[in-house]
């Protein structure tokens, strides 16, 4: 099996625990016919190899983005035109997704891109209240009860072949030290390299988004 064939596997697999709070929804992608097709065709396409990856771990779906086309960090439109997968989903871009995608241009497109780097999160279900998106270190419950889950999850991921060398973690503050938890407690990597999040840049810091874009890619391909 190939890179690709394991991460779908994991996807199509998934089965996360049951959450007691009432008021969170699990978005669950893969439970979607059109999500899966795509993601055969993303996964055939840029990961029909063995090579290990360096991962990207950022924090959980959300609704616009992987939430929608099972990949993350990755909104229909970046699906469609940089990717070149035509698929049914309303055309929307999301902040982080924007973010993302100019990034891997700026290191030489999805090819060169996917045949070294991985994205992910640290959850790969997504979580919603009243219609928005929440993280999942936002609820107690999940943040302390699916602990092993997200070690699974993880492992998973790094068996198919994952470097274990160094990790980039999206998310200065909570996510940054969730990750950090889970890693001194398994050693998945030897050093976590710690970005701002795509979502914060867009939101906070429109106008120097170029400049984050640059620090990414430099700091990535000195890994490489």
């Amino acid at each position: 099996m190939t890179f690709g064939d394991k991460i779908l596997r994991f996807y199509i697999d998934l089965i996360p625990p049951k959450l007691l709070e009432s008021t969170v929804n699990i978005m669950l992608p893969f439970d979607d016919e059109e999500i899966k097709k795509v993601n055969r065709r993303f996964y055939s396409k840029y990961f029909n190899n063995n090579n290990k990856r360096f991962f990207l771990i950022g924090i959980n779906p959300g609704r616009f983005g992987g939430g929608v086309t099972g990949i993350p960090f990755t909104d229909p439109i970046n699906l469609d035109n940089v990717l070149g997968i035509r698929n049914e989903f309303g055309k929307k871009h999301e902040l982080s997704s924007q973010f993302i995608y100019m990034v891997i241009d700026k290191m030489g497109g999805p090819e060169v891109f996917f045949s070294k780097f991985y994205l992910t999160a640290v959850s790969p279900v997504g979580f919603i209240v009243d219609g928005k998106n929440i993280n999942y270190y936002d609820v107690k419950e999940i943040r302390k009860g699916w602990k092993k889950f997200f070690h699974e999850c993880l492992r998973k991921q790094m068996d198919a072949g994952g470097m274990n060398n160094v990790a980039f973690v999206l998310g200065m503050r909570e996510n940054q030290k969730y990750l950090h938890e889970l890693n001194e407690e398994k050693k998945y990597f030897k050093k976590i390299i710690s970005f701002p999040h795509p979502r914060w840049v867009m939101q906070y810091r429109f106008k120097e988004r170029m400049k984050y874009v640059k620090l990414y890619a430099e700091i990535m391909s000195e890994v490489i």
